[in-house]
């Protein structure tokens, strides 16, 4: 209990490759991926949600019976759901990712909000994409609140890590079309979709809210698109935008696949 409540601190997740993933469903999934590899959990939580110690027993993954205090000792949030599970991390190397077929990558380029970063992870995920790189000095994907605001979806889809310049250089060559998601794009987004210019296999940039994407990245996009504010409101947030680029993308790129 100790050394699994230490993974809380970032030194402690990259210098063991375990990391926490806390509540029911994230423990679900952590389970059905085989990334789980031990699980904590209260006698409410084996009431309440038996199927999670059976798909324990299943995965020969052990199960330690805990209280309250103790499940929130290794828990991050205020109200903790009673069960956690001790995971491997699930890293993919660029050189992995991009050897295996791609068509939607979402590349989150020095988002540092874990919460952005996790439901931009999960809006991929829900969009069908085919990985999600966290590029430059992007929060580790292994933060509890990443993991949490995810809802499961780290584990369902590869996740790298790569210097920004790297990753992009490394998807180019992969044959992948470098977007760049930014409130000054030239392009917008309901014009290029069309056009046509969403159905080619894309790997779309996203910056942090608050800043946005680094200018030396910017300039290696092949195109920088807006998505249209048709209304008052002066911008979207970063879940929001990552959503509509994504969607469209996806879309686009199954009509395509329909038409042969």
């Amino acid at each position: 209990m100790v050394a699994a409540a230490r993974l809380r601190r970032r030194r402690e997740r990259d210098a063991t490759g375990r990391f926490l993933a806390e509540g029911p469903q994230a423990v679900r999934e952590a389970l059905s991926s085989g990334a789980a590899r031990e699980v904590f959990a209260t006698a409410e939580v084996g009431r309440r949600h038996p199927e999670l110690l059976t798909l324990a027993g299943q995965q020969q993954v052990p199960v330690s019976a805990v209280t309250d205090d103790a499940v929130a000792a290794l828990a991050e949030t205020v109200a903790p759901q009673g069960v956690v599970a001790l995971c491997r991390r699930v890293d993919w190397r660029l050189a992995e990712l991009v050897a295996a077929p791609l068509r939607l990558v979402a590349v989150l380029a020095e988002i540092r909000d874990p919460g952005n970063a996790g439901t931009v992870l999960r809006t991929a995920d829900a969009a069908g994409a085919d990985a999600v790189v966290f590029a430059g000095a992007a929060v580790d994907p292994y933060n509890g609140k990443c993991v949490r605001a995810s809802a499961g979806s780290l584990f369902h889809l590869p996740v790298a890590r790569a210097d920004s310049a790297a990753a992009v250089a490394g998807l180019r060559a992969a044959g992948l079309r470098i977007l760049a998601a930014t409130g000054g794009g030239e392009a917008d987004l309901d014009e290029l979709l069309d056009a046509g210019g969403l159905t080619t296999p894309t790997a779309w940039l996203f910056g942090s809210e608050a800043h946005g994407l680094p200018a030396d990245l910017l300039d290696t996009a092949d195109a920088r698109v807006r998505v249209p504010i048709h209304g008052r409101a002066e911008s979207l947030n970063l879940g929001a935008a990552a959503a509509v680029c994504l969607y469209a993308s996806a879309r686009a790129l199954r009509q395509r696949e329909q038409l042969g």
